[in-house]
């Protein structure tokens, strides 16, 4: 059973006070403000009157499932920045802003006349976060960015998958969600520094260097060794055994065996202590030199059995090992269920089914994150916040006419 959510617009938490303009559009910056959003910041969306997101057509079965979700929290302000009246009402947003997110191509917001320099000159504590495919500096820095580019520049791709066939790219926005939780980071680093100094300063965030972090140790090993790490499929080039193995009745197994302990008990779990002395596979590095072998009985002890009945002599060995689920499977786990890994959130919109989402991660025990509000719909915020800046209804419906702020109809 799904543990289920309503959502608490009073509610308030630690990030309170901190309001955040995000003019970014896609997967990168939603992230990134998301995390913030989550746990109590304004989050302001600046959208085009027109389109609004590009996220908000990002569709399944005509659901806007991932605006739903990467837009929770948040708020909605049609701007048009095309026009020099909305360029100038953004900046009597910065002015009261502590984050300003953007994801344009370099140049674009000094173009529009929305530079760093001026943006700083009417907040000088302003946290400004511009996200590129390649950062804002280098050859590169005006290529159109967007996640599948850096995923395959970055050496991920390369790495990915099995060697006995082509480069694979991840299924999902993995430059940009990465990218996101850097910038979240980044951010937090930089309030640090405007609560204590008062000084703002521009985060220049590139998918490319976000995702190409997470390889880690590859670099090194190619100048060090002039080697390229090779695709190993689900083997890992630092531990045996590590891989998938297929059960009797098709379903399949992880197992990960990375301290010799584990490895131990591995062994004696598929009855076969001998391994253990065995001097192929004694030490880590003879398990990966002979893998091949090392795997063998393994997944023989695997293939002669359900997964369930597999599974249930690991447990018992306590060896790490766990089902390969598909994402019916994770959402039926009872520790998913009692952990309410997911939520099932009522959708405001009426007749619409409820929706089910990640909930806050990380869980922080004495400020936990909270759903107030459900994802707006274009424009939604518009009359409030600029009602606080003294604009008044005549004045918000002129600039309705005009077509400088808009609301979805």
């Amino acid at each position: 059973m799904r543990a289920k959510k309503t959502y608490l617009p009073d509610a308030h938490g630690p990030l309170d006070g901190v309001r955040v303009l995000d003019l970014s559009r896609l997967v990168a910056g939603n992230m990134l403000s998301l995390q913030l959003a989550d746990h109590g910041a304004e989050v302001i969306k600046i959208e085009d009157p027109k389109t609004g997101d590009p996220l908000r057509a990002w569709h399944h079965d005509g659901e806007s499932l991932h605006w739903k979700i990467h837009a929770r929290n948040k708020k909605s302000l049609a701007l048009d920045l095309r026009a020099e009246a909305g360029r100038a009402i953004l900046l009597r947003l910065v002015a009261t802003s502590a984050i300003f997110i953007e994801n344009y191509r370099p140049d674009t917001l000094e173009k529009m006349g929305l530079s760093p320099e001026i943006l700083l000159s009417h907040n000088p504590r302003l946290v400004i976060v511009r996200i590129s495919g390649f950062g804002q500096t280098g050859p590169y820095r005006e290529r159109p960015g967007f996640g599948t580019l850096v995923e395959a520049m970055s050496g991920f791709a390369a790495r990915n998958g099995f060697p006995d066939r082509e480069p694979l790219l991840p299924p999902l926005a993995l430059a940009d969600m990465i990218a996101g939780l850097y910038g979240a980071y980044g951010v937090m680093v930089a309030l640090r520094e405007a609560e204590q100094h008062g000084r703002g300063q521009v985060i220049d965030l590139s998918l490319l260097e976000a995702i190409h972090s997470f390889l880690g140790i590859d670099a090194a090993i190619f100048t060090r060794s002039g080697r390229v790490a090779a695709r190993t499929g689900n083997r890992s080039l630092t531990t045996a055994p590590r891989n998938v193995f297929r059960a009797r009745d098709g379903r399949f197994i992880a197992i990960s065996a990375s301290i010799q302990a584990m490895t131990e008990r591995l062994f004696r779990a598929i009855g076969r202590p001998d391994m253990i002395e065995d001097p192929r596979f004694r030490t880590n590095a003879g398990r990966i030199k002979n893998v091949e072998a090392c795997e063998k009985p393994i997944a023989d002890f695997i293939a002669a059995r359900d997964a369930d009945d597999a599974l249930a002599v690991f447990a018992a060995a306590d060896v790490t090992a766990a089902p390969v689920y598909d994402i019916g499977e994770f959402l039926a786990d009872p520790h998913v269920a009692a952990r309410g890994v997911v939520v099932d959130v009522a959708d405001p919109k009426p007749g619409s089914d409820s929706v089910v989402m990640p909930d806050i991660v990380p869980r922080l025990s004495a400020t936990p994150g909270v759903l107030r509000n459900p994802a707006p719909t274009l424009g939604a915020d518009g009359r409030a916040i600029l009602a606080a800046l003294g604009i008044d209804r005549d004045a918000y419906d002129a600039l309705c006419a005009q077509g400088i702020v808009g609301e979805a109809t």
